[in-house]
């Protein structure tokens, strides 16, 4: 029995809980069993329940008690993988103590050293030193949504922008966006996320020429009905390059900063820098969709989860 420890909130995101979703499902086809560990967090939790995931809310701020080994004895865990950001080595030491491996993503923690395996899949800093026993890092290892193979696209001319900036978008950065596009005279489909919080706002800047829609059944279907796609730095903008939808992108954080670099680079999306620095315009009229979709086609590519479910094998021979 694999566990997945995850932190959904809105000041985290929900980014980390779709990956492990996606890593889930990748294991369910192996025929392996898993269990979500997550904190209280109503919109994750009504998601694994109407998919039928098994899960149990813990409180991941409870570092004096012993939780982890009661789960880990109980469920008979054989494996744990952390996608928190930010894992503690008090947490960490805990699993360790337990005999299982452990595993992390992307984390920027004290708890990170610990790990017997780290994927920094979105680790594009190479200044950056991570810690773990053993690194995989870069595109190779991106956990993306396996349905995106039914709605590959390429696109070659700008008729509809989807704007969707994360399951929370803690800094309201859907208003920005919205009010820059009507500076623009171009409107969109605007998706918020289940835990989107930022509704009244976002209420006075819509008008009838937008389409809102909120928690939709399959982000990767709608990115088939669109041209561009304005994304955060998170894995969205891989996942919509993978089906050859293009992006431009904004840093919601400080370390999705060099995300955008490297998507930039990948050449299926314009990065157009950190939330709180976005000027006029968000993108030129003569944005190389043709080219930029095909770039994303051909760099983002949908093996990633394979590779990590390899890895995870590995470590319980």
């Amino acid at each position: 029995m694999f566990a997945f420890c995850i932190e959904s909130s809105h000041a985290r995101g929900m980014g980390h809980f779709y990956r492990a979703l996606n890593l889930a499902e990748g294991l369910a086809k192996a025929g392996l069993p898993y269990k979500f560990y997550l904190n209280d967090h109503a919109p994750s939790q009504k998601i694994l329940i109407e998919r039928g995931v098994p899960h149990r809310v813990v409180n991941l701020d409870d570092f004096t008690g012993n939780w982890e080994a009661s789960l880990i004895q109980q469920d008979g865990i054989t494996l744990w993988v952390n996608d928190r950001l930010n894992t503690d080595a008090r947490h960490a030491e805990k699993i360790k103590a337990s005999v299982v491996p452990l595993v992390t993503f992307d984390d920027r923690g004290t708890g990170a050293a610990l790990a017997d395996l780290h994927i920094a899949a979105l680790a594009f800093d190479v200044e950056e030193r991570l810690a773990g026993t053993k690194l995989l890092r870069g595109a190779g290892y991106l956990i993306l949504n396996p349905r995106i193979s039914d709605y590959v696209r390429h696109r070659v001319r700008r008729s509809s922008i989807l704007v969707t900036l994360g399951g929370s978008d803690t800094y309201g950065v859907t208003i920005k966006v919205v009010k820059l596009l009507k500076d623009m005279n171009l409107t969109a489909t605007v998706v918020v996320g289940p835990s989107f919080i930022h509704m009244d706002k976002l209420d006075e800047v819509l008008t009838d020429d937008f389409t809102l829609k909120r928690g939709v059944p399959s982000m990767i279907e709608e990115f088939s009905h669109h041209d561009l796609a304005i994304t955060g730095g998170g894995i969205t903008p891989f996942e919509a390059n993978a089906s050859g939808l293009p992006c431009v992108v904004i840093a919601n954080e400080l370390f999705e900063i060099p995300v955008g670099i490297a998507l930039h680079k990948l050449g299926g999306s314009l990065f157009v820098g950190h939330h709180e620095s976005l000027l006029l315009p968000l993108f030129g009229a003569d944005l190389p969709l043709e080219e930029m979709s095909r770039d994303g086609l051909r760099n983002i590519g949908l093996q990633g989860t394979q590779r990590v479910i390899n890895e995870l094998l590995e470590l319980v021979k």
